[in-house]
C-alpha cells in the first residue's frame, strides 16, 4: 500500500515536470518566433528605407539619406527663431531649418513660436504677436535673454529668413497663424517653392495644392488610426509625424505610399529606433550631434 503511494506520487512528480517542461519551451518558442518575427520586420524596413526613393524635385539629403531639420534654427547658445540660429544651422550643413510663422497686426509675416512676446524679452515687455505691428515687435531685444552678446537680435521677418536661407538650405514652414496665399506669395518671390515643406492640417492640404503645384504640403495625422484616412484623402508626398506616434508599421504604411516621413525627436535615444522604424527625417533640437550620429551609423549601421 505505501508502495503504490510512493509510486503514484513519483508519476504525479513526473508529470509535473513533464508539464512544467512542456510549457517552458513552448513559452521560449513563442518568444523565440516573435524575435524572428521582429528582426525580419526590422530588416525588411531598413532595405526598404535603403533604397527609399526621394520626391523628385525636393532637395536630397546631406547625411545619410536622412534629413536633419534644425527646430527653431541651432540654439543651444543661440535665442531660437533668429537669424543667427538659421545661419548657425546652414553652417552645420542641416537640411533644413523649422520656422513658426506668424502674422502681425499690420499683415507682416514673422518667425516666432509663441502667440505672445512674453517669453522672449527679459526687459518686461508682454502682448500677443497679433497684437502688435511689425516695428513694435522689432523693438524688442529677444537676444539678452540668451546672452548679452545677442541683445541685436530682433523678431525676423519671413523675407529675411528666405533671403538669407535661398539656395543654402531648405525651409519647414509651421504655419501656425498665417494666410496661405500671402505665405505662398513671399515663397514663389524667393524662388524657394520646391525648398518649403508645410506643416499644415490635413484638411489644408487641397487649398496649399491650389495656390501652388511645387511646394510640399507635409500633414501630420496624429495617431496612427488617422494615417490611412490620410494617405487616401491627400496623398501626400510627405507625412509629418512626431515619435510618440512613430511605428514600424507607420513607416513603412507611408513609403508603401510613395510617401517620406519627417519625425520629430523624442529624446536622443530615439534616433536610433527610429530610423530603423524608416524616418526620412528628424526634426530636432540638437542637429549637430544627430549629424555626428548619423555620419557614424552610416560607417557601422549596426
Amino acid at each position: 500500500m505505501i508502495y503504490q503511494r510512493e509510486r503514484t506520487g513519483e508519476k504525479k512528480k513526473e508529470h509535473r515536470c513533464k508539464s512544467i517542461t512542456r510549457n517552458a519551451t513552448t513559452s521560449l518558442y513563442c518568444a523565440l518566433t516573435v524575435y524572428v518575427l521582429k528582426v525580419f520586420l526590422m530588416t525588411q524596413a531598413l532595405l526598404a528605407h535603403d533604397g527609399q526613393t526621394f520626391p523628385e524635385g525636393l532637395r536630397k539629403p546631406r547625411h545619410g539619406n536622412v534629413y536633419v531639420v534644425a527646430h527653431r534654427g541651432v540654439h543651444d547658445s543661440i535665442p531660437e527663431n533668429t537669424l543667427s540660429a538659421y545661419q548657425k544651422a546652414i553652417d552645420l550643413g542641416c537640411d533644413f531649418i523649422e520656422i513658426d510663422v506668424r502674422t502681425t497686426l499690420d499683415s507682416q509675416l514673422v518667425s516666432i513660436h509663441d502667440a505672445t512676446i512674453d517669453r522672449y524679452s527679459n526687459q518686461g515687455e508682454k502682448g500677443r504677436v497679433a497684437d502688435m505691428t511689425f516695428e513694435q515687435l522689432r523693438s524688442i531685444d529677444i537676444g539678452s535673454r540668451v546672452d548679452s552678446r545677442w541683445r541685436h537680435e530682433r523678431v525676423p521677418s519671413v523675407r529675411e529668413i528666405l533671403q538669407l536661407c535661398r539656395g543654402k538650405i531648405g525651409v519647414y514652414l509651421d504655419v501656425k497663424a498665417a494666410k496661405l496665399d500671402e505665405l505662398v506669395s513671399i515663397v514663389r518671390e524667393f524662388g524657394m517653392e520646391q525648398d518649403t515643406l508645410w506643416y499644415i492640417p490635413p484638411n489644408k492640404v487641397d487649398e496649399l495644392r491650389l495656390l501652388s503645384d511645387y511646394v510640399w504640403p507635409m500633414p501630420d495625422p496624429g495617431p496612427e488610426r488617422y494615417l490611412s484616412e490620410l494617405l487616401t484623402l491627400r496623398n501626400p508626398r510627405v507625412v509629418a509625424s512626431a515619435w510618440k506616434h512613430f511605428s514600424l508599421d507607420f513607416g513603412k504604411r507611408c513609403h508603401d505610399h510613395g510617401a517620406i516621413v519627417i519625425v520629430d525627436e523624442g529624446e536622443r535615444s530615439s534616433w536610433s529606433p527610429m530610423l530603423d522604424f524608416g524616418a526620412d527625417g528628424i526634426q530636432t533640437d540638437h542637429p549637430e550631434e544627430l549629424i555626428k550620429f548619423l555620419g557614424k551609423r552610416s560607417q557601422d549601421p549596426k
